[in-house]
């Protein structure tokens, strides 16, 4: 561990009174604490302790917190959401079987998990919030897990970095082209360590396929082909459930002012805020920014091309018009790279990515990592001593703590998830205009369409800004 971190400088009222103003203000080596303390008895030296934050706290953010909870040298000192705690999770399949999420049960929920672990920790010992600012304020954690719905997703982190935290983000990364860049901006000013929750890169199938790939087991990729059907029971619900929304009154539990930020206000309804708001594109990009954000990541890193994108993109998709949700639930697409490897999608098939060569092809399916090929013996091979070799990771949460403590860049930094995430939205903008334009990923903008240049912007509702 480095030395103990500087402490935040600036007062809760200060702080509180820049609201959504957010300016890109360097992460310090993380703080100790005392096992004692955290009834944690004396299995990790202080000086090895992590201790961690988490905001968001549904289905996602629970199980990430759960898997935070899983390594001895992180402690859980304080949670934070919107929603104190309701039943109205119908889509929490982290959790088979429940419907209960928020604050109060992920705080009940981590009782439980640090017993399975044999270790104990009183409800007491968690410091509970509703607001992220005044969490990042008061709270003297080293890193904070951010897992909001994606319109939130810039905001906390930077907020997060601000504040001298390192960050765990749930992808996509964020909301908008201008929101990614502006996170990867901060990151940079304050040297914080910024792991993107792209997770498939962590699979040891997908790293074998990446070395096969690199080392020219299948010749010259020429082609590689995603496929991100909406054909789920929860895509079947959603397209089956399209009328007007009847405005109801806002639940007790839920601060909904501050669950629509920085998004455009519409009044609460049923269906317009857990885990559906992945489906209205001022929340979310739909299964583009969801699972494409994982598959379309694996294309980047795979190819190398990480630090760069597609240069031509046209598409076009069909979105609800009649109802509360308006993402893309078919469409097809086409990008080519600036050496003329062309990535093509569609809503069909079984999700996953394809990689196709002169000499065979590899198929990596979401989630999961099972990989297939032709030929089929590809996946026999033995990758030499002296071929590229991309390494394996210890898991995404554990290589996220090695990077707190090392200051090393983890495996998907702030820069890589902006450039996955950069792609989703690039395409959805290929969907609303229909028309095809030409993308520059070095000055990040559309050069040949001024009208779909202007979406690379998320409009921010006041008092929220990214400045």
């Amino acid at each position: 561990m480095q030395e103990k971190k500087k402490r935040y400088s600036d007062t809760r009222r200060a702080f509180l009174k820049r609201a959504g103003k957010l300016s890109v203000a360097a992460v310090a080596a993380p703080h100790l604490v005392s096992t004692a303390t955290l009834g944690l008895g004396n299995t990790v030296p202080p000086s090895d302790r992590i201790v961690l934050a988490c905001i968001g706290l549904g289905g996602q953010g629970t199980r990430n917190m759960q898997q935070f909870i899983q390594h001895d040298d992180v402690q859980i000192t304080a949670l934070c959401d919107v929603n104190s705690g309701s039943d109205n999770y119908d889509m929490l399949y982290q959790y088979p079987g429940s419907s209960t999420a928020g604050l109060q049960p992920a705080l009940d929920r981590a009782v439980q998990f640090y017993a399975a672990r044999g270790k104990t920790i009183a409800k007491s010992d968690v410091v509970l919030y509703h607001d992220f600012r005044e969490m990042l304020v008061k709270e003297d954690v080293d890193a904070v897990s951010v897992c909001t719905p994606d319109h939130w997703h810039a905001l906390v982190s930077i907020a997060a970095l601000q504040a001298r935290k390192d960050v765990y983000c749930e992808k996509p990364l964020a909301n908008s082209v201008q929101e990614g860049r502006s996170l990867c901006n901060a990151v940079a000013l304050y040297g914080g360590i910024l792991q993107t929750g792209s997770h498939e890169r962590s699979n040891d199938s997908v790293r074998y396929a990446c070395e096969l790939i690199r080392n020219g087991r299948i010749g010259k990729v020429h082609t590689v082909r995603v496929s991100m059907p909406n054909r789920d029971n929860h895509h079947l619900r959603l397209l089956n459930n399209l009328g007007p929304r009847q405005t109801i009154a806002v639940p007790d539990n839920l601060d909904y002012e501050m669950w629509i930020g920085p998004s455009p206000w519409r009044p609460y309804c049923a269906g317009g805020t857990h885990f559906w708001w992945r489906y209205i594109l001022e929340c979310g990009g739909g299964e583009m920014t969801d699972r494409g954000a994982h598959i379309i990541d694996l294309a980047q890193m795979i190819l190398d091309k990480d630090d760069s994108g597609p240069v031509s993109y046209v598409g076009h998709g069909w979105a609800p018009e009649n109802g509360l949700y308006n993402s893309f639930m078919e469409y097809k697409f086409e990008c080519v790279y600036d050496d003329g490897i062309k990535l093509i999608g569609d809503s069909e098939g079984e999700r996953g990515i394809k990689f196709e060569g002169n000499d065979g092809w590899i198929f990596i399916h979401i989630h999961g990592g099972r990989l297939q090929a032709e030929p089929s013996s590809l996946l026999r091979e033995i990758i030499g001593p002296n071929e590229i070799h991309v390494g394996r990771s210890p898991g995404h949460h554990r290589n996220f703590l090695d990077c707190v403590k090392s200051r090393k860049q983890p495996i998907v930094p702030a820069e890589v998830g902006h450039r996955t995430a950069t792609i989703c939205h690039l395409l959805n903008i290929a969907f609303e205009t229909g028309k095809p334009f030409k993308w520059d990923p070095d000055t990040e903008q559309i050069t040949d369409d001024s009208h779909a240049n202007r979406r690379l912007v998320q409009p921010m509702r006041s008092p929220w800004q990214i400045t």
